[in-house]
C-alpha cells in the first residue's frame, strides 16, 4: 500500500490564468521509498541532529507524482552556519547513471529529507536536484519530508512543491521569489 499526500492547490502565476509551473496535486510515496529513507536515516543520522537527504525516482503525469524508488545521497550541513551544506554531485550523477541502466523508465521526480521540518537549505537543494530532472519534463520536482521518528501514528510524509511568485512592481521582467508550499 502506498502513502499518498495531496498538496494544496495554491499556485502563483504571472497572470490570473497562467501558472509559472504546472500544479502538483498528488504525491504517492511507495513503501520501498519509506523503507529506504528510514534505513538511510538510521545508518547516517540516528541519535544526532542531522538529517538524511536522498533523491526520489518514479514518474509523473497530469499533476500526480508517483515516487516508486529512491537512493541516498551523501549530505552534510554545517551545524554552526545553516547556509553551508555539502551534497555530493558526483555520487548523485553516478547513481542516476546506474539506475537508468536498470530502471530506464524511472526518472528524478524530487528529493526527500528526514526533516522533521523545512530547513533554510531546502530551496537550494531543490535547485540542485532540478538540474537532474530530464529536459522537457513539465511537472517540477517535489520535496517530501519523511518523518522517521518512532511512535508516529499518522502518515509519515509531507509533500511540498515550489511556488514562484513574480513581483510585477519591479521593472524589467519582475523579480521571482521561490518558496516551498504543501
Amino acid at each position: 500500500m502506498a502513502t499518498t499526500t495531496t498538496t494544496n492547490s495554491n499556485e502563483a502565476s504571472t497572470s490570473p490564468s497562467t501558472p509559472l509551473l504546472p500544479e502538483v496535486t498528488e504525491v504517492t510515496i511507495h513503501p520501498l521509498v519509506l523503507l529506504s529513507a528510514t534505513d538511510h536515516y538510521h545508518r547516517v543520522a540516528r541519535g544526532t541532529r542531522k538529517r538524511a537527504v536522498g533523491v526520489l525516482l518514479g514518474s509523473s503525469s497530469r499533476g500526480a507524482v508517483d515516487a516508486t524508488n529512491s537512493f541516498a545521497v551523501p549530505f552534510e550541513e554545517d551545524s554552526k552556519n545553516s547556509e553551508v551544506f555539502y551534497l555530493d554531485h558526483n555520487y548523485l550523477e553516478n547513481m542516476l547513471a546506474m539506475f537508468r541502466k536498470v530502471h530506464a523508465k524511472e526518472r528524478v521526480v524530487g528529493f526527500y529529507s528526514t526533516g522533521p521540518q523545512i530547513r533554510s537549505n531546502d530551496l537550494r537543494i531543490f535547485d540542485l536536484v532540478k538540474r537532474f530532472v530530464p529536459q522537457g519534463t513539465i511537472t517540477p520536482p517535489v520535496f517530501v519530508i519523511i518523518d522517521v521518528r518512532p511512535g508516529r501514528e499518522s502518515i509519515p510524509t509531507t509533500a511540498y512543491r515550489v511556488v514562484e511568485e513574480v513581483d510585477s512592481n519591479v521593472p524589467s521582467a519582475g523579480s521571482v521569489a521561490s518558496s516551498l508550499n504543501k
